[in-house]
């Protein structure tokens, strides 16, 4: 067998084993996951093919560095080139995750779309490796390009990637500006490139409007189908998606809920102990009302009655199913009390933000003293989207002042855009004068001043991003830090506002 047979033999051995990678230059080349690999001696200079379903590489083979049954490394030459480059075909340690694959092949086919679509541009960099040091996600593609002396920060996803990826890429697109910023040394970072999907940039294009002009951040759909790249305009996006429940109405549902209420003994006894342990909510639409022990849905109330349970687990509340209430009262009164002896017990720690929210609706002068202690709202408005993990409440000072208050028990990295994203609809809301219209705020000449933002978060559970993105929201937007006791379950105590 000669050395080419031999090698042909190496390589197809690596491919079938179906877990192989392939490196050009120390670049990982994921469009190749599902490799085939063959060597082509009849001429003078040997080739090497590999192909997979997604690409096609051929290169002149100068000379083999290294063979073995785990791993090839061939220094070889592009066809138009005179600069040898270094291939390695090897198996990998472990399989890779599909998610990271088929981002590493989107890249590949990014940095194609960025060459056609910006000609005159050079790619400098594109990964889609995370960086856990300085919080850079590895579902997304990150890198920079420059034209002339002009560079910019580029961030994109991959199609297929759900919501909550599309929704957390200005963060992290931030974070990448702001490290390349603080790093440029030949060029001027001039601002941030989003590429999106086809049809995905509306949201992003909102949650823009809540940075400072230093961002310029440009947001680019693609089509890979149609191979296109188009910078969208912003004004498409539309009005910011939130509504307003006419206050009457959401009293309308809360009384009827209370008197649904009245007619079951369990529950109709906890509410009058009157310690603040069951608190009832309206939820968007005022469709429905959920009474909360600390923060926890426990019965519901709809046109069509009452219901009960946790989570998914409901049952119709009726006189022979009242003992099972009773039943699960009695453990959320051992369990979810914020002197219990077992901290870790699922309902203890379950809606840790509904837990906290219940704290500060019972009291918000703990907050802060300036605030209305009768005029404090949950999730008004309301988004459209749905429930993102974030309390969300509006108050307002006894001077007349707006106030967002943005509610997280845990670290969030996406904390800071989330709470700009909210104040941006209740702005908008409070210069239509949605708020006199619709009933809230009754009896409170509203100042026209921009709303202030407070984030809530125990004083060591904001990220340690919080600050870089705070730096890049519009001058506007007035932030205040309000940090409380880690033990906040016994009750609420400032530590720290920045």
């Amino acid at each position: 067998m000669n050395e080419w047979a031999e090698l042909d033999r190496a390589l197809g051995a690596i491919a079938a084993s179906g877990n192989a990678e392939v490196r050009e230059d120390g670049e990982w080349l994921a469009e190749f996951a599902d490799l085939h690999c063959e060597v082509h001696s009849r001429n003078k200079a040997p080739l090497v093919h590999l192909w997979s379903d997604q690409r096609n590489l051929t290169r002149r083979i100068l000379g083999v560095q290294e063979q073995s049954d785990d791993r090839v490394v061939l220094e070889v030459q592009r066809f138009g080139r005179t600069k040898p480059s270094r291939l390695e075909v090897a198996r990998a340690d472990a399989r890779r995750p599909i998610g990271r694959i088929t981002r590493e092949q989107f890249r590949a086919r990014l940095r194609r779309m960025l060459a056609e679509k910006f000609p005159d541009a050079v790619i400098d960099s594109l990964t889609a490796s995370p960086d856990l040091e300085h919080s850079f996600s590895g579902v997304y593609v990150r890198g920079s390009m420059h034209e002339g002396a002009r560079a910019w920060a580029v961030l994109a996803i991959a199609p297929g990637e759900n919501a909550a990826v599309v929704e957390g890429a200005l963060s992290f697109g931030v974070l990448w500006l702001d490290w390349m910023r603080s790093r440029a040394e030949k060029r001027a970072v001039e601002g941030l490139r989003i590429f999106v999907p086809e049809r995905s940039s509306r949201f992003l294009h909102e949650r823009a409007c809540a940075l400072a002009p230093n961002a310029r951040a440009e947001i680019f759909e693609f089509s890979e189908a149609e191979g296109t790249v188009e910078k969208t305009d912003p004004a498409d996006a539309g009005n910011l998606q939130s509504f307003l429940i006419p206050r009457r109405e959401a009293e309308s549902a809360l009384t009827a809920a209370l008197e649904a209420a009245s007619r079951c003994p369990a529950l109709d006894r906890e509410l009058r102990k009157g310690i603040g342990t069951i608190r009832e909510r309206v939820l968007p639409g005022a469709a429905e009302v959920a009474f909360a022990y600390r923060g926890l849905d426990v019965v519901l109330w709809s046109r069509d009655g009452l219901r009960f349970g946790l989570g998914e687990s409901q049952e119709r509340l009726t006189h022979g199913s009242e003992p099972g209430l009773e039943r699960l009262f009695d453990r959320l009164a051992t369990y979810r009390n914020p002197l219990a002896s077992d901290t870790n017990h699922s309902l203890y720690r379950a809606a840790p933000e509904r837990w906290l929210e219940t704290l500060i609706l019972d009291d918000p002068t703990k907050l802060d003293a300036q605030l209305d202690p009768e005029q404090i709202y949950s999730q008004v408005p309301a988004l459209a989207a749905s429930d993102r993990g974030v309390i969300d409440l509006l108050g307002v000072t006894r001077r007349g002042r707006l106030v967002v208050i943005e509610v997280k028990a845990s670290e969030d990295i996406h904390m800071p855009l989330q709470a700009a994203d909210y104040w941006l609809r209740v702005r908008r809301h409070q210069r239509d004068g949605d708020f006199e219209r619709y009933g809230y705020f009754s009896n409170v000449a509203l100042d026209s001043k921009p709303p202030m933002l407070w984030l809530v978060a125990p004083g060591l559970r904001f990220h340690s991003a919080t600050d870089t993105l705070l730096r890049y929201l519009s001058p506007e937007i007035q932030v205040t830090r309000i940090g409380i006791n880690e033990n906040w379950r016994r009750g609420i105590r400032v530590i720290f506002r920045q």
